[in-house]
């Protein structure tokens, strides 16, 4: 009998012993209402086994009237407050359920509930996939509330797979309906609203939506929903550079998310602890925090993309202190990961910056086994030690000769592309593309010509432009100025600001030899740039290449221009 066999006869025992219990219900319950039972239950939503007499005796109830509706609404609240494989029990008794109704609102419903059930259990793409099946459901459906439930949950699912921008677009939705409709799902749509910001580095947005999260927590009295905003704030301090404030804020958050059995959370916590310490150059500290990332991901399976540097660290640490048995224990869990990573987001593998690819990693890995063979052994170190040399020689040696090919073939593309009229391209794009819908076409042309000026006129150098402060410098709608900026533009409005400076940057080095001679410290500071760091990436996103490869590439042309 296979381990997946003996999961199933266990939950149909557990299913079982469930249906017997039902039918021992107190006689003083029996008679009760739907509601009386149902806010029973919520009030005892802390203690599982005094809340499961309440919710067992609402779907006792519902099965002997035969009220579908009821019996869905039954099995789902028993979904909710199980955990592990359970729920999924639960969730696939009340998409039975719902089907018995032929009602397409209720079965959507249940679907959506199914894909919470996945989410919880962080198997995504399970999740998506009943998310996807709801939707089709809910086509024609003119229930807003689940509507914009379904939007929240798919915004999870995006911000999950990296997909931020379209995240926060469908957050603002839902927090424009659910506040005045229903808070626990307004704080959670404002809650990932900021996690969504910290991702897409507004620090700024992130920080101020956490702030009014937590006086919109006190105002509407739910104070459970306080731990996320306190953890995200504290991840958002990590960002910014305040350790000892992010270590903090997320500490005090952990036992808050133990509680609701939120792993994910609680991992990603862990992570920036680690972190702040790594940052603090406190590592005996970072590591028992890298730790728990790790049994988490050994116990739960889960590991999101931008916490995989866990192992990386670990094994760089370990490769310091030469201990290759530990290095070697977490190469194979890098490994794992990424396995893991890879088929989950097959398609966004070209997206996770590895600095040990897979690869790598399996050469790494064969050398560190021979390391540990020859340690404990004594056996061929000079062997061993050739090999690994000649390997990484030769693996080093081929990946600059391909680097190299590709940033060349890169350069040379981008100096024809600048040396291309700007104004003769962009006047061409702005003909070719058609009216927007939507928004009045003189609207339309006043914002071009004020994004023309405002280009013309360099104005983009000035730092820290937002969308809400160059909307406010033009006197026009935020909302119309991005949508336009994406039309005609076809970019974000970050990406759109990063662009302009970056070709500015390029220009002064193509012309200006002194300007040749600068860091990228002073670069950044020239085109307006918050950090050196962030210039840096700008450049490496626009041409593909650093600038020092650049500047390099354009000292040698200007020499053999004047031979």
């Amino acid at each position: 009998m296979n381990q997946n066999q003996t999961l199933a006869i266990f939950l149909l025992l557990c299913q079982a012993i469930s249906a017997q219990k039902e039918h021992q219900l107190p006689d003083s319950l029996q008679n009760k209402s739907y509601d009386y039972l149902d806010d029973k239950a919520y009030q005892l939503k802390k203690d599982t086994s005094r809340a499961i007499v309440y919710l067992n005796s609402y779907l006792y109830k519902a099965k002997k009237e035969q009220n579908w509706k009821e019996i869905v609404n039954g099995y789902r609240n028993l979904s909710n407050q199980t955990s592990d494989k359970i729920t999924l029990i639960y969730a696939d008794s009340a998409i039975y359920a719902a089907k018995k109704t032929n009602n397409n609102t209720i079965i959507g419903s249940a679907f959506i509930s199914k894909g919470i059930a996945y989410y919880a259990l962080k198997q995504h793409n399970y999740a998506l996939d009943n998310y996807i099946t709801a939707n089709r459901y809910l086509a024609n459906s003119t229930d807003k509330y689940l509507i914009h439930k379904l939007k929240y949950h798919i915004a999870l699912v995006k911000y999950y797979l990296g997909y931020y921008d379209e995240a926060i677009s469908l957050l603002k939705q839902c927090i424009s309906y659910f506040k005045n409709e229903n808070p626990q799902p307004y704080l959670n749509s404002l809650h990932f609203l900021g996690v969504c910001y910290n991702r897409i580095g507004e620090y700024g947005l992130c920080g101020e939506t956490n702030i009014y999260g937590l006086a919109e927590c006190k105002k509407l009295k739910i104070p459970e929903m306080e731990v996320y905003f306190i953890h995200s704030q504290g991840i958002n301090d990590y960002f910014k550079s305040n350790y000892t404030s992010s270590i903090k804020n997320i500490e005090s958050s952990i036992e808050g998310l133990k509680e609701k059995n939120d792993f994910g959370n609680e991992s990603v916590g862990y992570f920036y602890i680690g972190k702040s310490y790594w940052k603090m150059e406190k590592y005996e500290k970072a590591l028992p925090y890298f730790e728990k990332v790790d049994q988490l991901f050994i116990t739960k399976g889960y590991l999101r993309p931008d916490i995989r540097e866990v192992y990386e660290l670990l094994i760089d640490y370990y490769k310091t202190k030469d201990n290759p048995k530990l290095q070697l224990y977490y190469v194979d869990q890098l490994l794992k990961a990424d396995r893991m990573l890879n088929e989950t987001f097959h398609y966004l593998v070209g997206k996770i910056n590895k600095e040990y690819n897979t690869q790598e990693l399996l050469i790494e890995k064969e050398n560190l086994k021979k390391e540990l063979f020859i340690k404990n052994h004594k056996y061929s170190v000079l062997i061993g030690f050739t090999t690994f040399l000649f390997s990484g020689f030769i693996f080093v040696s081929y990946r600059n000769f391909r680097n190299k090919k590709n940033y060349k073939k890169r350069f040379e593309e981008l100096m024809l592309e600048f040396n291309n009229s700007k104004e003769r391209i962009r006047t061409k794009e702005k003909n070719e593309k058609p009216a927007m819908p939507g928004i009045n076409t003189e609207t339309v042309s006043i914002i071009l010509k004020l994004l023309e000026k405002f280009e013309n006129e360099k104005k983009y150098l000035e730092r820290d432009w937002k969308l809400s402060s160059l909307a406010a410098f033009f006197n026009h709608n935020p909302t119309y100025l991005s949508a336009i900026i994406h039309h005609y533009k076809e970019k974000s409005f970050n990406r759109y600001i990063n662009d302009l400076k970056i070709e500015y940057i390029i220009s002064l080095l193509s012309s200006n030899k002194l300007i040749r001679n600068y860091t990228n410290k002073a670069l950044a500071g020239e085109a307006g740039f918050s950090s050196t760091e962030r210039f840096v990436k700008a450049f490496k996103a626009k041409t593909g290449i650093s600038t020092a490869y650049f500047i390099e590439q354009i000292k040698k042309e200007n020499t053999n221009a004047n031979l």
